[in-house]
């Protein structure tokens, strides 16, 4: 029986073939595999140890399946379920289009696990500098850069080291530093730059003690502000250790500014192999029948070729019940998959069986640009049978492959939209009924503490602004208020933070904060609760930026501390709204019973109906209330930003939005 600990031992000993094609003998999604071996690439120990975690948490999760033992090497394994085996395992639309909407529980269970939620990408950061502190007497300073992240008590763990450049004020360093990108949390990084003594020239850097090397110069930024960048390169200015945060007063006073130290530039690369996606339709004729009394019931499954000759499946289609000239559905490959264009591939027919053990009908070997040129003519390919002589001898048949269709198109990433000069665009709404209690007092959810510890509300508003401020060029919040009454006015359930008849927007973080506490001052709470409005002003300020033709996806924060009110009438703002660039994050604050407002939030795949029966083209509400996240391991802006990079990408690639390059 295979253990968890085996597939350890495969990944420490890179045998990356065998642990691929155990993953692939589970069923497991191909994103995965796909991801981990993204993770190898650097051959790090670190990282691969990080994968070995991964399969052993995937095969624990699984230890229930009978057919493991043995089963990197047994095609018959692949389906030993009958339900599971006959439909299609990897290359179907759902991986290839958006891999986070083919969930699987063990992988999700491990990346949230190790604080991946959403989004998750692998970032190769390149480092040069500029104008360094030159602190050798008879030669040039030899600088080192060592990485570091900040934690999430403030500590700072160290990333990586550089190797040593010598003699040298304007240095490029050749080694890269991996990190994963994730776009729910703010990734923090500092950048130090040490001139490394002759005596340790020939030390390994990663033995080297800091505190004996000459310290040159420190730089720190969060890494999304380095892959927003419109060419991901990102240029900050060194300054000494205790200079790094200057106070307003310290700038205004050129005495007290930091001295020049040179400049930093980090550059960002996502690692991926390729982006462009091929779509087959296969086809097959005249197959040979296997069983005596039934037609076949065919399906391929397309292996690549690696170095050994060993054969790795990349995907399998459906089984087709009862044919003899099967047309399957659509196969998504990319090339990060098979290789290249001109990568041998093996698709092989066989003839299902419940047992697991399936017949060999007959194989094919082409590359991607092979079948190209046979959709292009039109015509066949002839399948055959190895023969007991040899691989080198081969029964031809009279079957035929076919390809259908051949159309090649390319996957953008979240990231590739945001280089191109896409934002988003944070707006917010504050509930202000009077379910939320008296504001002057200490049990209100309103309150405002004299210690200046931030209630739930202003929490929200905190942590959630934080992430999103950075992918906001501009910085000019729209802030709402609803179910609260102005001074001798009537109710309203969409009145701008700020007081202003005119306008909408505030500057900044600091502005929502600075709205909001005015806004308690000059309203007197209310009700009833309606989400209706506030949403229907944020889909009339995303509307008119599409017709601008605007490079803008708005976020919508909605806290809350009760259930909607006007459910039917939410319901139908939030169909008209998934056509736009819109999303919405629902925060639930307090002890309310918020089950009903699970409905907004399509998780569980029904999509939300209006009243005159349009379903909505796609899920763009994230709820999540607080009381369930806020004594766990994940934070509340985990939980509720990690759709939203995919409802971005649902958006453009449904539209087929383009980033501009």
């Amino acid at each position: 029986m295979v253990t968890g600990i085996d597939i350890g031992v495969y990944l420490d000993d890179v045998d990356y073939s065998a642990a691929e094609a155990l993953c692939f003998s589970l069923e497991l999604p191909v994103r995965l595999v796909y991801l981990t071996f993204a993770l190898t690439a650097a051959a790090e120990p670190q990282q691969r140890r990080t994968v070995a975690s991964v399969y052993c948490f995937i095969f624990h999760f699984k230890e229930n399946i009978s057919t493991a033992a043995g089963a990197a090497s047994s095609m018959g394994n692949c389906c030993s379920d009958t339900g599971g085996g006959m439909a299609a395992v990897g290359g179907t639309a759902g991986l290839s289009y958006n891999a986070a909407a083919s969930s699987n529980d063990a992988v999700d269970w491990f990346l949230k696990s190790r604080g991946y939620l959403g989004l998750f990408s692998q970032i190769e950061l390149s480092f040069s500098a500029a104008d360094l502190r030159d602190r050798d007497v008879l030669s040039k300073s030899d600088p080192m850069l060592v990485v570091y992240m900040k934690a999430r008590d403030g500590a700072l763990v160290e990333v990586g080291r550089t190797e040593v450049v010598l003699n040298s004020l304007n240095p490029t360093w050749i080694t890269k530093h991996i990190i994963t990108y994730q776009f729910e949390v703010v990734q923090t990084l500092v950048f130090r730059i040490y001139d490394v003594d002759t005596p340790f020239h020939n030390v390994d850097v990663k033995m080297l003690k800091l505190d004996e090397q000459q310290f040159l110069g420190e730089a720190t930024c969060t890494l999304s502000q380095i892959v927003t960048r419109k060419n991901r390169s990102l240029t900050l200015d060194l300054v000494r250790r205790e200079e790094t945060i200057t106070s307003i007063t310290e700038e205004s006073n050129p005495s007290n500014r930091p001295k020049h130290c040179g400049k930093l530039t980090v550059h960002a690369e996502e690692c991926i192999n390729s982006k462009t996606t091929t779509e087959l339709i296969l086809r097959c004729s005249d197959l040979d029948c296997k069983d005596l009394f039934s037609r076949n019931d065919p399906f391929l499954v397309i292996s690549k070729i690696v170095e050994s000759g060993t054969h790795i499946p990349v995907c399998k289609t459906e089984v087709l019940k009862n044919e003899t000239k099967p047309t399957w559905k659509s196969v998504f490959l990319n090339i990060q998959q098979v290789g290249s264009k001109d990568s041998p591939l093996i698709i092989e027919c066989f003839n299902f069986n419940s047992n697991g053990k399936h017949d060999l009908i007959g194989k094919v070997q082409k590359s991607l640009a092979d079948l190209e040129k046979l959709h292009s003519s039109g015509q066949g390919q002839n399948l055959f049978l190895p023969t007991a002589a040899g691989n080198n001898n081969h029964k031809i048949l009279n079957s035929q492959l076919f390809v259908d269709k051949f159309s090649e198109s390319v996957q953008y990433t979240f990231l590739d939209y945001l280089a191109g000069g896409f934002e988003l665009n944070f707006m917010v709404a504050v509930d202000f009924t009077a379910s939320n209690g008296n504001p002057r007092l200490p049990d209100s959810l309103h309150y405002l503490d004299p210690s200046g510890r931030p209630n739930a509300y202003q929490r929200a508003i905190l942590e959630v602004g934080e992430v999103l401020q950075v992918y906001d060029s501009d910085k000019r919040f729209p802030a709402w208020g609803f179910g609260a009454r102005p001074i001798d006015g009537p109710v309203s359930h969409c009145f701008n933070l700020n007081g202003s008849n005119s306008y909408c927007e505030v500057e900044g973080i600091p502005g929502i904060m600075m709205a909001y506490t005015s806004a308690l001052h000059n309203v007197n709470l209310a009700g009833p609760t309606l989400f209706g409005p506030v949403i229907s002003n944020a889909a009339l300020i995303a509307g008119q930026s599409l017709a601008n033709h605007g490079q803008k996806y708005f976020v919508l924060l909605i806290i809350t501390d009760g259930v909607v009110t006007d459910l039917q009438e939410t319901k139908d703002a939030l169909v008209k709204a998934s056509d736009l660039p819109l999303s919405i994050l629902i925060i639930g604050v307090g002890g309310a019973d918020f089950k009903e407002m699970e409905i907004l939030d399509a998780d569980k795949g029904e999509r939300l109906e209006s009243s005159t029966g349009r379903v909505a083209s796609r899920d763009i509400v994230q709820f999540v209330p607080l009381k369930d996240v806020q004594n766990g391991e994940i934070s509340v802006v985990q939980a509720l930003l990690a759709e939203l990079p995919s409802q971005f990408l649902t958006y453009m690639r449904t539209r087929d939005i383009q980033p501009s390059t």
